[in-house]
């Protein structure tokens, strides 16, 4: 697909452009409502193409519930069915919040061995709604320093349960991905954070991250790259632990296989096999 189109989904996505006007820019990068449509269609998410099912073999799900600062904090809970300690891992969500495909990595983090936690950061506005649009203009009425307290309370509830082991990480995606930037900085008893193509933490606040990071860029993400090399020196200037990892070819949101446009099976098998070998690293106890 057309980079110019991806880079206006983008915008779509990202920045304040209303759906209307978004159409009105494809037809004319398209030629006609009929293509626009269709580029459309291969672009937005189909919630309903999931590599793991809530019935999967194995697995024990439930809803949970936590008292933040802010409030109730609601999200889905997923590990191996066997009631043992696990190692923790909070999945974040890009900014359509708590959806069906964020279930699934839940459950794809589960299968692997974890007990994965995928807070809905729209807890306190009600919880994500089903329309994507509708969930995304939510995002905008956020505090973004309670928003931070709000997930960080999400490491402390896993890591009190009786199914974890207390060695909790965090693994996020686009807006997520630049939540698990602010967790490493701001998350207490935080043993990992993984960012796949997140905005990056400010350079002045990279010397307070508290745990090893892990990085997923792709190559034709040019809004997030433009953070990239800055924060790798800053890294390095304060000798923090990290992995960065640049994946070519590939657009912004390649991870996200219910995106028929922009996943890119290859490099998300390859950035997922990294994920779980860097949070075994980490979280499991030796």
């Amino acid at each position: 697909m057309d980079s110019k189109i991806i880079r206006l989904y983008d915008e779509y996505t990202h920045k304040p452009l209303n759906r209307k006007d978004f159409i009105t820019k494809m037809i004319h990068l398209t030629g006609s409502i009929t293509t626009a449509m269709s580029m459309i269609s291969l672009l937005e998410n189909n919630n309903e193409s999931t590599i793991t099912k809530e019935t999967e073999a194995g697995l024990f799900t439930e809803s949970v519930e936590w008292t933040a600062e802010g409030g109730q904090m609601r999200g889905y809970l997923a590990r191996p069915e066997k009631m043992a300690k696990y190692p923790g891992v909070i999945i974040i969500h890009e900014n359509r919040g708590l959806n069906e495909h964020i279930k699934d990595v839940t459950r794809r983090a589960a299968l692997a061995g974890f007990v994965a936690c995928a807070p809905d950061g729209l807890s306190q506005l009600g919880g994500t709604p089903a329309n994507a649009d509708e969930a995304r203009a939510l995002f905008s009425k956020l505090d973004s320093a309670q928003n931070t307290k709000n997930f960080s309370s999400a490491v402390k509830y896993l890591n009190m349960r009786s199914d974890c082991n207390g060695n909790t990480g965090c693994v996020g995606f686009c807006w997520g991905g630049a939540m698990a930037n602010q967790l490493a900085i701001h998350a207490e008893n935080l043993k990992g954070a993984v960012a796949f193509y997140g905005k990056q933490a400010a350079k002045e606040d990279v010397i307070k991250i508290k745990c090893p990071v892990q990085l997923h860029y792709a190559e034709k993400d040019e809004r997030i790259n433009a953070g990239m090399a800055e924060y790798e020196a800053e890294l390095k200037a304060q000798v923090k632990v990290y992995e960065q990892y640049f994946y070519q070819g590939v657009d912004h949101a390649f991870h996200n296989n219910t995106s028929e446009a922009r996943y890119n099976a290859e490099a998300a098998n390859l950035a997922w096999e990294r994920t779980l070998s860097f949070l075994n690293k980490h979280l499991v106890k030796k």
